[in-house]
């Protein structure tokens, strides 16, 4: 199997093929979710788009075109079997994370949202409530359940919310 269940013939862990849509100032805790998943067995191959301070700056002065960046998030976006949103402070105002929700939808993609170890239950992007497959809190059972196919909505706390929306995508 190629993108989301591929296994190793000797019990290996599941590999599953994500892109993590976060804000820049959240890469620690992107890094955090990795290692949360990786201690649960699980093998997660992350395609997000990680700035080094060299390219931050290059953003920050106008010196890449956004079609340049729609076209490499576009690719990355493509690679993956699901997007998943880590949902942090400020998350819910970032343009690009909207903008990567958007394009997941349009390309039929699972989308997950992933409340920050500590987030509150009023800082989700409003895309991520169109479009979201899935939010639950930051616990490994939930996560991994959301990324396999379960339709379920939490509160930041754990608890059951209903869902926005009926989901409309699904793991192929």
């Amino acid at each position: 199997m190629s993108q989301d269940r591929a296994t190793g013939g000797n019990g290996s862990a599941t590999r599953r093929h994500v892109f993590i849509s976060h804000h820049h100032a959240d890469d620690t805790k992107v890094d955090q979710l990795t290692q949360l998943l990786a201690k649960g067995g699980n093998d997660i191959r992350n395609s997000s788009v990680r700035m080094k301070p060299a390219n931050e700056r290059r953003m920050n002065e106008g010196r890449v075109k956004d079609e340049t960046i729609k076209r490499l998030l576009r690719m990355k976006i493509s690679w993956a079997a699901t997007v998943v949103v880590l949902i942090g402070k400020d998350t819910h105002s970032r343009p690009w994370v909207n903008w990567e929700i958007e394009q997941a939808a349009k390309q039929g993609k699972r989308i997950v949202g992933v409340y920050a170890h500590g987030g509150t239950d009023a800082e989700k992007p409003e895309a991520l409530e169109r479009y979201g497959s899935a939010i639950v809190a930051w616990n490994t059972d939930s996560i991994v359940a959301a990324i396999d196919g379960a339709n379920n909505f939490e509160n930041s706390d754990g608890t059951s919310r209903n869902a926005v929306h009926p989901s409309t995508t699904r793991v192929c």
